[in-house]
């Protein structure tokens, strides 16, 4: 029997799946197991590889628009008053009730290290192909290295320590020897020591036409930026310093490489807009969709359209689509027109209660069956300046933190910071603290985009964040339970099938 490629995903013996010739960027199918001899001999072989790393991004199970499931709905923003549907498995994550056995868990899980698994074989097998072009090499290590990096990226904060595996694996055994977890702070050293390496290639500062959805030097600035700024708040205390400044450092590159002027050059709506979706100068990285494609189109505007409403979809919904807490209605300030583009009330006789419109294709080119031509955004400019402003802020530079803000502010059409504290009291009595201002404008400004949930963690310490929680009103949140809140809840269980490989070295997080 000729050897096959083996990986690892979920730290469990899965056949993989490798393209075998090249595809289109965007359309790439999940790979069968195929002869590790015949996979990797040309360069087209590698690219298709490479491609695959990026189409598994796709999965609802990933990071892409269908995550929302471990993020926002973790968060304060979404949620669900559904605690029958599927077992009553998705209600867990905002109920904070989650259970090592959800299969939803296990899957995300799954998925994210199916990723990696994918990036390790092209990392293992790159060297065997000839290349005539150095450059595609590197290019294309550059992309796995990346891609590898924000999956961990993506573990090590969801789940803690995590098992760290950077080789394809080609037997059962050595699968069962690399079935534990690693400290948080060696995972953190190799998504930097990743990112570094992609940093130092010949990818573009940002990618255009065909290039879009691929990896390029803003965006790795920016991923590691953001990286520093999570370990200076929630790591190793005495690294702090060093660690902000290295933020600062990447994070300022990031932002120098925009194309444009001043933030207020470019329409919010522009952000979201299908028909600027490939030229919007604001977008760092997305997941490219495919409007009108029964499989590569964007899903997220017809899901999110609530019953009797039209704004998101020509597809008739029936649910209440894309569920809105009052908790982040309250937040938005009077007159901030983020609010009347990103939410609406649903008046409906079965449904009224708010809904998310801030992804909308109800154009004829998606059609009644919702085939959206919406990209998802992974990162964008204004992200990037608030993170900036955080960094900032915590180094001690409240003006350049307050100018970053302000950029965002003026592009939304509100008064600055010092303006709105000196006339609206309200607004000062819970954003005076600079650190709680910028937390709420980077709610109001990326809200449904999958950061809230993150943007909490690194913001608040364990025990200040079940305060937070604890503190708000139940009845802005409907049926999930804010009591249930608790110091175990910073991190999900390790899924129940993992901590059976080795209840030792698979150890479970704590209160679970």
């Amino acid at each position: 029997m000729k050897k096959k490629i083996i990986l690892i995903a979920s730290v469990a013996l899965l056949a993989s799946a490798m393209p075998s010739c090249k595809k289109d960027f965007l359309e790439q199918t999940d790979p069968n197991a195929i002869e590790l001899g015949t996979s990797f001999r040309s360069p087209d072989d590698v690219l298709a590889a490479v491609n695959g790393i990026y189409q598994s991004l796709r999965s609802s199970n990933n990071i892409g628009e269908n995550s929302g499931l471990w993020t926002d709905e973790r968060s304060d923003d979404t949620g669900r008053n559904d605690n029958q549907s599927n077992a009553g498995e998705p209600f867990q994550f905002g109920d904070f009730s989650l259970l090592p056995s959800n299969t939803y868990l296990k899957s995300h899980w799954v998925s994210l290290y199916s990723t990696i698994s994918r990036a390790n074989i092209v990392l293992a097998n790159i060297d065997r192909v000839t290349f005539a072009d150095a450059n595609l090499k590197q290019q294309y290590t550059a992309e796995a290295k990346f891609l590898r990096a924000v999956m961990y990226f993506e573990l090590v904060k969801t789940w803690g320590d995590v098992p760290l595996v950077t080789k394809q694996f080609k037997s059962a055994d050595e699968v069962s020897e690399n079935t534990f977890r690693e400290k948080q702070a060696l995972v953190y050293a190799q998504i930097v020591t990743d990112l570094k390496d992609a940093l130092a290639s010949n990818l573009p500062n940002l990618q255009s036409g065909a290039g879009l959805g691929r990896a390029s030097k803003a965006a790795i600035n920016a991923t590691l930026g953001q990286v520093y700024l999570t370990m200076a708040t929630t790591q190793d205390p005495a690294a702090r310093t060093a660690n902000l400044n290295d933020a600062k450092t990447y994070l300022t590159t990031a932002y120098g490489m925009r194309t444009f002027g001043a933030l207020t050059t470019i329409p919010y709506t522009d952000v979201f807009d299908v028909t600027k979706k490939a030229t919007c100068p604001e977008i760092i990285w997305q997941i490219v969709n495919k409007q009108g494609d029964p499989t590569y189109s964007s899903s997220i505007a017809a899901n999110n359209q609530a019953k009797g409403e039209t704004i998101n979809s020509l597809k008739p919904a029936s649910g209440s689509g894309g569920n809105v807490t009052p908790d982040l209605i309250k937040e938005y300030e009077a007159g901030d027109p983020r609010m009347a583009f990103s939410v609406k009330f649903a008046n409906d006789p079965i449904v009224k209660d708010y809904f998310i419109t801030k992804f909308r294709d109800a154009s004829a080119g998606a059609s009644n069956l919702g085939y959206g031509g919406n990209d998802w955004i992974l990162i964008r400019f204004a992200d990037v300046m608030l993170m900036l402003a955080e960094v900032n802020n915590y180094l001690g530079d409240r003006t350049g933190a307050i100018a970053l803000v302000d950029q965002v502010r003026a592009r939304a059409g509100l008064a600055s910071y010092a303006a709105t504290l000196a006339a609206n009291p309200t607004y000062a009595a819970k954003y005076t603290d600079l650190r709680l201002a910028i937390l709420h404008e980077r709610r109001i400004e990326l809200a449904f985009e999958h950061h809230r949930w993150f943007d909490l963690l690194r913001t608040f310490s364990t025990d200040e964040l079940v305060a937070y929680f604890r503190a708000k009103s139940q009845a802005d949140f409907g049926i999930p339970k804010l009591a249930n809140f608790a110091t175990k809840d910073r991190y999900f269980p390790i899924p129940f099938d993992e901590v059976k490989l080795n209840p030792e070295k698979m150890y479970q997080n704590p209160g679970y």
